[in-house]
């Protein structure tokens, strides 16, 4: 069973203790710790010379953060900007990555409801059967004003 990280405090007494000649069972006991969790950090102190928390291992990110805020300024300035166009933007700046990874961070820092369509993304997506008036409804708080100008052009073709 997974418990919560000691505190810094609580790890620093540790290693006092350890320093001052106690023994792992002994420090174990008198912290009312695991003998093993005494054992990690002694041998986390010998090792770095720290008992604050390191950073974890993981997948590194594939934007950058600078190229991550570009994309969402730009979204936010232009709500119907493409999502090739944003893609674009990122190889200009020397970071190539696909369109989902870019429609993922949009809609995780809140810009898009689902896929940031574009005008003519959406209108593929409506003439394939959907409805205007559903899509428009669900990404209205979005881009209104895109969105409403999208349906006149739909309109005026008679895809509706």
């Amino acid at each position: 069973m997974k418990t919560k990280e000691l505190t810094k405090q609580v790890r620093d007494k540790v290693v006092e203790k350890y320093e001052a000649g106690l023994g792992y069972k002994k420090i174990s006991r008198a912290l009312n710790i695991s003998l093993s969790t005494i054992k990690s950090i002694i041998r986390k102190w010998k090792e770095y010379g720290t008992t604050a928390n390191l950073p974890r291992g993981g997948r590194p990110p594939k934007l950058k953060s600078r190229t991550r805020r570009k994309l969402i300024r730009e979204a936010t300035r232009r709500p119907m900007v493409s999502l090739e166009e944003l893609q674009r933007s990122t190889a200009e700046v020397g970071e190539s990555v696909h369109r989902t990874t870019i429609s993922r961070l949009l809609h995780k820092s809140g810009q898009r409801c689902s896929g940031g369509w574009g005008a003519g993304q959406m209108l593929g997506r409506v003439s394939a059967g959907g409805s205007v008036r559903t899509c428009v409804s669900a990404h209205v708080s979005v881009c209104a004003l895109g969105w409403n100008s999208a349906v006149r052009d739909t309109e005026s073709r008679g895809e509706i």
